[in-house]
C-alpha cells in the first residue's frame, strides 16, 4: 500500500515538472555534472500545482526530497544523460521564521531563515559512503556515513575477522561539505536585544558561494544536536540546519514590508511644505535644540546615491558625520535614537571595540570540524547598507581606530591573515561621537586641536559638528524648561499606566505628552527612509550644480594669496553633492533643486566655521582638519625653530630662551604664543635643553 503511495508521489512530481520545469531540466541535462547539478524549484509553484504536495513537502522534507529526486531520475530527457546525482533544491518558501522563533515543533520541518553569514569554513570534502578493504584478504564492506560519528565496520564480510581495515579512497563516495553561521539581520531586532544565530550545513554545489557579511536567505530542514558535557550525554539539544538552498540578497531593506496604504501616506507627506521641521522634530524629540545637527543626521539616514562609473569605479553615497562635544550634551542619545529609527543599523561604543569588532577578523576556533580559521564579521560589516553609530571614538586604541579608514573611503574591509586574503563590503554611513581632548572643550585653544583623532580620520568625515555647553542664561531656561517637562510627561504617563486610581485624567497626559511626541512615528519614519532609498534616485538640476560650484570656488579663491590658507580641499565638494541628494530625497523629488544646495551649503558652512576656520585669522583653513594644524601655526612654528637656529650658534650652552621669545616678539609672534609652541616643540623632541633655559634644536 505504502509503495503504491510512493509511486504515487513519485509520478505527481513528473507530472510538476513536466508542467513547470520542462525547459529547466533540459537546460540542468545539458550543463550535468560540471556546471550544475542541481534544479531549484519554487515553493509557490509546488503550491499552485498541489497544495497537499507543498504541505506535506513543508513537514516531511528528508522523504519527499528522495521522492522529488527519484522522480527527477525517472523523467524523460531528450538527450541521453543521466541525472542519477542531481539534487532537487526548493527555495522561496512562502514565509520564513526568525532565528530566535525556532522551536521544538519546527524539528524535521522545512523552514527558511533571512540573515547575515557571521562566518564561514572553507569548504572539505566529507565521506558520505566509505568502502573499507580487510587488510588481511582484501574484501570491500561499503558502509555509509551518515550523522556525526564516523561508522567502521565491525567485522570483514568475507573473513569474518575484525580488521585491520583501511579506507579505499577510489571506491568511496566524497562530497564537498561547508558549515556557516547566520545571524539575524539587525533591521529585525529592536534595540537592546542580543542577535542570534544558527549553524548550516550545507554540501555539494552550494558551497563556497557566500563569505562572511553576505545577506542571505536559507531554505532548509531543522535538525537537532544532542549536547556534551565532559563525555556526559545532556538532555539538551542544539539546533542547527541542513541547508537545501542558500539565496545572496543584495536588496536593500528588503524586510521592509510597505503596504499600498503607507506608501500613500508617504507620498502625501513627501509634498507637505514643512516635510524638513516635521523630520528634524522627529529626530530625538526629547533632546532639546541642534535643529542642524538632527538634519544632517537626517540626511545622513537617506544619505546620497551611490555612482557607479563607465570604468568600473564606484563614488560612494554614504556620508560620515562627527559629533564632538562637552559631556553631558546628549550626543550618546542621539546615536541611540538614530539606532531605533535606521531600518538597519548597528550601534557600538569604543571602549569596548576592538578593530577587529570593528571591521573583520579571521579567527580560529571550533566552528567546523576542529581548529580552522574562519572568517568573523564585524560591526561595519553587519551595518552594510545601512548606519554604524560609534560612541567614544576617542576612547579607542588607535591601531583599532586605524582599521576604520578603508572601510569609511573604499567602503570595503581587506583582511590577511593566517593565508585568507579576502575583501569584505561595508558600504554604511559612519556616525561618529567624540569628546574634546581635555573631556572638555578649552576656549582658549584653537577647536581643532582639541580633537584628539588623527587626521586621516577626521579628514574622511564629511560633516564635523562641534557641541560646547556654554552658559546662557536664555539658553539655559529654555533647555531646563525641556527637561523638566519632558520628565513631567514621563512621570504623568509611568503614574498613568502604574497607578489604577490615578487622579490625572488622559487629557492632561495627552497634553503634556504631545510636546516630547516625535512628529513623525518612528516605525513610520524607518518606513519612509526605507521606501525613499529604494525608489528615488535623484539627478542634479543645472542651477543646483551652480549654486555649489559658486560656493566651492569662493571658499577656495580665498587661499589664492601666496601666503593664505587653503580653505577646503576637494573632499569636501563630494560632501556636498551627497548631502544636497540626500536632500531631495527626503522630499522623495527625483531632482536636486537650488533650495537642496542652499539647505546643504548652510550646514557645510555651519561645520566649517565650528572646526575649519584659524581663530587667529578668521580664514578657513582645510589644513586644520587634514593635517590637524593651520597654516598661521605652521608658518609660527617654522619661524620659532629658525630664530632658535640662528641664536644657538651665538652661545655655547644654546639659544637663550628670553632672546628666542625677544626676537620672536620682535617678529610679530605674542609671547604667550611664542611660548606655548616651545613648550610643544619641546615635548615633540623637536628641540632640547642643553642646559636650563638654553635651547637647541636637533
Amino acid at each position: 500500500m505504502a509503495q503504491a503511495e510512493n509511486t504515487d508521489i513519485i509520478d505527481d512530481f513528473e507530472e510538476f515538472y513536466r508542467n513547470y520545469y520542462r525547459n529547466d531540466i533540459g537546460d540542468l541535462a545539458r550543463k550535468y555534472p560540471n556546471e550544475q547539478r542541481s534544479l531549484y524549484i519554487s515553493y509557490d509553484d509546488l503550491y499552485r500545482f498541489d497544495q497537499n504536495l507543498a504541505d506535506q513537502y513543508r513537514n516531511q522534507p528528508g522523504q519527499l526530497q528522495e521522492y522529488a529526486e527519484e522522480a527527477l531520475r525517472l523523467y524523460d530527457l531528450p538527450v541521453d544523460v543521466s541525472l542519477g546525482q542531481a539534487h532537487v533544491r526548493i527555495h522561496n518558501l512562502d514565509q520564513s521564521t526568525d532565528i530566535r522563533d525556532i522551536r521544538a515543533r519546527h524539528r524535521g520541518q522545512l523552514i527558511a531563515v533571512r540573515g547575515i553569514v557571521r562566518k564561514a569554513t572553507d569548504v572539505r570534502p566529507k565521506i558520505q559512503q566509505a568502502a573499507f578493504e580487510c587488510q588481511r584478504c582484501g574484501t570491500l564492506t561499503r558502509i555509509p556515513q551518515t550523522g556525526g560519528d564516523f561508522q567502521e565496520p565491525h567485522e570483514c564480510g568475507g573473513c569474518e575477522r575484525q580488521g585491520p581495515f583501511r579506507i579505499n579512497f577510489d571506491q568511496s563516495e566524497f562530497v564537498d561539505a561547508q558549515k556557516i553561521r547566520v545571524q539575524e539581520s539587525p533591521e529585525g531586532l529592536r534595540g537592546g536585544e542580543t542577535p542570534q544565530n544558527i549553524d548550516v550545513h550545507i554540501e555539494d554545489d552550494i558551497t563556497g558561494k557566500v563569505t562572511a557579511g553576505d545577506h542571505v536567505n536559507v531554505t532548509g530542514v531543522l535538525r537537532l544536536d544532542q549536547q556534551e558535557s565532559n563525555q556526559q550525554k545532556s538532555a539538551m539539544f542544539d539546533v542547527f540546519m541542513d541547508g537545501i538552498s542558500v539565496e545572496i540578497e543584495d536588496e536593500q531593506f528588503e524586510e521592509m514590508d510597505i503596504t499600498d496604504e503607507e506608501k500613500r501616506k508617504i507620498v502625501s507627506l513627501s509634498d507637505d511644505d514643512s516635510i524638513y521641521e516635521q523630520m528634524i522634530g522627529s529626530m530625538a524629540p526629547s533632546i532639546w535644540g541642534y535643529e542642524q545637527e538632527k538634519l544632517a543626521i537626517i540626511l545622513q539616514l537617506f544619505s546620497g546615491v551611490t555612482k557607479h562609473l563607465p570604468d568600473g569605479s564606484r563614488i560612494r553615497g554614504d556620508f560620515h558625520m562627527l559629533l564632538i562635544g562637552d559631556p553631558g550634551t546628549g550626543k550618546s542619545q542621539l546615536l541611540q535614537y538614530v539606532r531605533s529609527i535606521a531600518p538597519r543599523s548597528v550601534y557600538t561604543s569604543g571602549k569596548g571595540s576592538s578593530s577587529a569588532g570593528l571591521t573583520a577578523a579571521a579567527v580560529r576556533d571550533d566552528f567546523g570540524e576542529g581548529q580552522q580559521w574562519s572568517l568573523e564579521a564585524g560591526a561595519l560589516v553587519l551595518a552594510d547598507q545601512g548606519i554604524a553609530a560609534v560612541d567614544e571614538l576617542d576612547k579607542m586604541r588607535p591601531e583599532d581606530r586605524s582599521a576604520m579608514h578603508e572601510a569609511l573611503e573604499q567602503q570595503s574591509i581587506s583582511i590577511s591573515k593566517a593565508g585568507i586574503n579576502a575583501t569584505l563590503k561595508s558600504r554604511c554611513s559612519l556616525l561618529g561621537a567624540a569628546n574634546p581632548k581635555y573631556g572638555r572643550f578649552d576656549e582658549y585653544e584653537p577647536i581643532a586641536e582639541q580633537i584628539d583623532l588623527e587626521p586621516a580620520l577626521i579628514s574622511r568625515f564629511d560633516l564635523i559638528f562641534t557641541i560646547t555647553d556654554k552658559p546662557d542664561p536664555e539658553r539655559d531656561r529654555d533647555l531646563a524648561d525641556h527637561i523638566l517637562t519632558t520628565n513631567y510627561a514621563g512621570e504623568l504617563h509611568t503614574h498613568r499606566t502604574e497607578n489604577a486610581t490615578s487622579d490625572y485624567t488622559d487629557e492632561e497626559v495627552d497634553t503634556v505628552t504631545d510636546t516630547v511626541e516625535p512628529s513623525i512615528d518612528a516605525d513610520f519614519l524607518r518606513k519612509y527612509i526605507a521606501y525613499a532609498k529604494r525608489t528615488c534616485f535623484p539627478v542634479m538640476t543645472e542651477e543646483a550644480k551652480e549654486e555649489i560650484e559658486e560656493f566651492y570656488v569662493d571658499l577656495r579663491s580665498q587661499g589664492t594669496d601666496g601666503d593664505s590658507p587653503v580653505p577646503v580641499t576637494a573632499r569636501k565638494l563630494e560632501g556636498l553633492v551627497r548631502l544636497a541628494e540626500a536632500s531631495a530625497r527626503v522630499r522623495l523629488s527625483d531632482r536636486v533643486e537650488v533650495e537642496d544646495a542652499q539647505r546643504v551649503i548652510d550646514i557645510v558652512r555651519s561645520s566649517l566655521e565650528d572646526i575649519g576656520m584659524d581663530p587667529e585669522t578668521g580664514e578657513f583653513d582645510a589644513d586644520i582638519v587634514e593635517t590637524g594644524r593651520s597654516k598661521t601655526q605652521r608658518d609660527r612654528v617654522r619661524s620659532i625653530k629658525d630664530i632658535i637656529r640662528e641664536v644657538e650658534g651665538e652661545y655655547d650652552d644654546g639659544a637663550p630662551v628670553e632672546e628666542v621669545l625677544d626676537q620672536a616678539e620682535a617678529a610679530g609672534i605674542e609671547r604667550s604664543k611664542a611660548e606655548h609652541e616651545i613648550e610643544k616643540l619641546r615635548r615633540q623632541g623637536d628641540v632640547y635643553e642643553p642646559s636650563q633655559d638654553h635651547l637647541r634644536t636637533v
